[in-house]
């Protein structure tokens, strides 16, 4: 939008000399600019435009870049539903096996027995007077237990990010619980356990803090698991990091991991006609269709 701001009348005029075909009344289009945002929109039209241009291909509808905006809202809440069955189970599997470890040590995650330094030094980060007060349990906790400085684990983690549960896994001492818990999704090595679940968190973040899942890249590439085979041997796009998601979820729920299966099926299949959306969604999002 440049340096200056434009109306919704402007707006139009700029995407029709730039070649868009507005196929909705103008009316409409107005609604759609005002809903989603004029700024918000231009993540899902530069797939359409000329290369090293503003302006658009040929055939360009302002359909088809609400078509994809959709398409990616819809992934985001699909795929954050189930990152959340992982979350918890993993915050659980954690929290149950270490604090049955450390029976003496309810709040274990600041114990340097149990935890390396660079996670205890930055727990002030994550136990601040905001969170003991935004946390109704952890408040009633320290109201009924005066002298506690930290509620234990199975309370305190329970309010603590995806994130920082993974770095708690990974500031773990004991290896031998590091890999009793991988163990627990069918991954042997730590490493690539790490890996997996870091990929996991990254998804997670990006549909979290509304971020565009079309053109997903992982930073690192995901580890190879055996079972598990990657379109184009690319191990950084959103397919990839979905047969991720799909693997962890079967080490939970077989019936979930068909269930999300299903429902991704169903939402790519229901572009399979728009030939500009379908493209995108192999090429971008690195989905293979089966009759394609």
């Amino acid at each position: 939008m440049g340096r200056i701001a434009t109306n919704t009348i402007k707006q139009i005029e700029i995407l029709r000399e730039r070649g868009m075909e507005l196929d909705f009344e103008e009316k409409k289009v107005k609604e759609i600019l005002l809903d989603i945002g004029y700024y918000r929109l231009g993540f899902y039209w530069y797939p359409f435009q000329e290369q090293n241009s503003d302006n658009f291909r040929k055939g360009t509808k302002f359909s088809d870049v609400v078509n994809l905006y959709y398409l990616d809202v819809d992934l985001r809440n699909i795929l954050q539903r189930y990152i959340n069955r992982i979350e918890i189970n993993f915050r659980t599997k954690l929290v149950y096996y270490v604090s049955n470890k450390y029976k003496s040590s309810p709040t274990w995650f600041i114990d340097s027995e149990v935890m390396q330094s660079n996670f205890i030094d930055t727990i002030e980060n994550h136990y601040t007077d905001e969170f003991k007060n935004n946390n109704k349990l952890i408040k009633l906790h320290h109201k009924k237990y005066i002298n506690d400085k930290y509620a234990p684990a199975w309370k305190t983690l329970e309010f603590f990010t995806f994130g920082a549960i993974l770095k708690i896994y990974k500031s773990l001492k004991n290896e031998k619980i590091k890999e009793r818990i991988s163990n627990e999704y069918d991954i042997r090595n730590v490493k690539k356990f790490i890996n997996i679940m870091g990929t996991i968190v990254f998804v997670r973040n990006t549909c979290a803090h509304g971020g565009v899942l079309f053109d997903f890249a992982t930073p690192k590439g995901i580890s190879i698991l055996p079972s598990i085979s990657f379109n184009n041997n690319n191990r950084h796009s959103l397919d990839s990091a979905i047969k991720i998601i799909l693997f962890i979820v079967n080490k939970i729920s077989h019936d979930r991991e068909q269930e999300l299966k299903n429902i991704l099926t169903n939402l790519f299949e229901k572009h399979k006609d728009n030939k500009a959306i379908k493209d995108i969604i192999i090429n971008n999002i690195g989905y293979k269709y089966q009759n394609a």
